[in-house]
């Protein structure tokens, strides 16, 4: 775990933003398209814990993005080009622009200064989107990552937001894959070579402490 000074310094409201990845009604909603990474998100406490994060970050000034997965009712601009993309078209529930699927689940809030990015095409979050943009526009330097699934998307948001030259920080325990024990796996071999991986709560500790005046 990162010591306290510098998870402090990464975590500074004026220069973080947090992002969450796919956590939609049609992904980890009841009525999701992957019953499997639903139940996951829910039942480890994955999605109850960016809910808190989103909470946090709202009460501490901190900028929050939702990154959404969608796809056109006609399938146009959409990847077809790996396996996952095939199965998706397949799948009882589609991510259909403007569906009750591509809305934020509950229980994660969303105030009126959150933005929401949606994308037609491909796997991260931030590759081909407007989130680098924002990031930039917004001053971040430390990007926060959370939601699903650490098969894909998430791992996508790491890597990315690496490449661009952010700081990511991964609350391990408020992102959640398939299998469940894939997860910590995936962090430990993987997200903890590129990424700051901590808590839910060392995260909200930091956004809870008093500020200092500037």
């Amino acid at each position: 775990m990162p010591s306290d000074a510098r998870l402090i310094e990464q975590l500074d409201p004026a220069s973080t933003v947090l992002l969450t990845v796919e956590c939609q009604r049609g992904v980890v909603g009841p009525e999701s398209a992957l019953p499997e990474l639903a139940a996951v998100a829910r039942t480890s406490g994955a999605l109850a814990r960016t809910a808190r994060l989103v909470a946090a970050a709202h009460e501490a000034g901190v900028q929050v993005i939702h990154a959404v997965a969608q796809r056109r009712p006609d399938g146009r601009g959409a990847n077809h080009n790996a396996r996952l993309f095939r199965a998706a078209e397949r799948l009882p529930v589609q991510q259909t622009v403007g569906s009750t699927a591509v809305r934020i689940a509950d229980p994660i809030p969303v105030s009126e200064g959150d933005l929401v990015v949606h994308r037609l095409h491909g796997l991260s979050p931030i590759a081909g989107t407007d989130v680098d943009a924002l990031l930039r526009n917004f001053g971040c330097r430390s990007l926060v990552v959370t939601g699903v699934s650490a098969n894909v998307a998430v791992p996508n948001a790491v890597f990315d937001a690496v490449n661009l030259g952010y700081t990511a920080v991964v609350p391990a325990d408020a992102i959640a894959g398939v299998p469940a024990d894939y997860t910590p796996a995936m962090v430990r071999n993987t997200l903890a070579l590129v990424a700051t991986v901590t808590t839910t709560d060392e995260v909200l500790a930091v956004w809870k402490r008093p500020r200092r005046p500037r």
